[in-house]
């Protein structure tokens, strides 16, 4: 296995984890439908769709978080890392990761294992309310999703090493963007012409070159 198929692998993992995590978003509407209806309709609250709300908003925010950073996605102070040649990013990415990144989400499994067997032992349910849902279930999402995190951190680490000895960041694997978005409305519009929607995609086209070149960390392969 070369180094891009390599990287190209753990981008694959971490998506597929992002996407089907994004599915909960769906259940968590369902529950906060059918609460608002319950409580506002029928004057029948349920208590325990707050704890299982809280639990999937939770997962989906831990286990979405190797996605984000396959997709370069985190957050990133860039003023001064925008300006800065590849090899100078990657330097400082390397120094980062090992003095941070690494020992912190390592802490956050092993603390996230031991949380969740705790849990798992004393057979934990939410002290919401009288009969809060079970929460060990969830709690083992802690040392899953950090697990998840170190699996692309050490893609990104292979990335900054790669980066170090050519030059250039490896490419990234693609997915849905903001562009995609855009050509396939203005496709289907009737009150825009070739030209304009032409003209309107190379722009956002610039506009999304201008901030993945800001917060760099690999070409998107498509």
């Amino acid at each position: 296995m070369n180094a891009q198929r390599f990287l190209y692998t753990i981008d694959a993992v971490s998506t597929w984890t992002g996407k089907t995590a994004a599915w909960l978003v769906v259940g968590l509407m369902g529950l906060v439908c059918a609460e608002v209806f319950k409580r506002y309709i029928l004057n029948m609250p349920t208590a325990w769709i707050f704890d299982a709300s809280n639990m999937l908003y939770g997962t989906l925010f831990m286990i979405a978080g190797a996605y984000t950073l396959a997709q370069n996605a985190h957050v990133r102070g860039d003023f001064l890392y925008s300006s800065m040649k590849p090899r100078t990013q990657a330097t400082l990415d390397l120094g980062l990761y090992f003095l941070f990144f690494l020992p912190g989400i390592a802490a956050l499994v092993y603390a996230g294992w031991d949380y969740a067997m705790d849990s798992w032992r004393i057979n934990e349910h939410s002290n919401v309310t009288a009969e809060g849902p079970p929460v060990y279930q969830f709690k083992f999402m802690i040392p899953l999703a950090g697990v998840l995190v170190l699996l692309q951190g050490a893609a990104e680490i292979a990335r900054c090493v790669i980066c170090l000895k050519t030059g250039a960041w490896p490419s990234r694997l693609a997915d849905v963007s903001e562009i995609d978005v855009i050509e396939e409305q203005l496709a289907h519009s009737e009150y825009v012409d070739e030209e304009a929607r032409k003209a309107a995609i190379a722009h956002a086209q610039d506009i999304e070159e201008a901030a993945r070149q800001r917060g760099m960390g690999g070409d998107v392969q498509r």
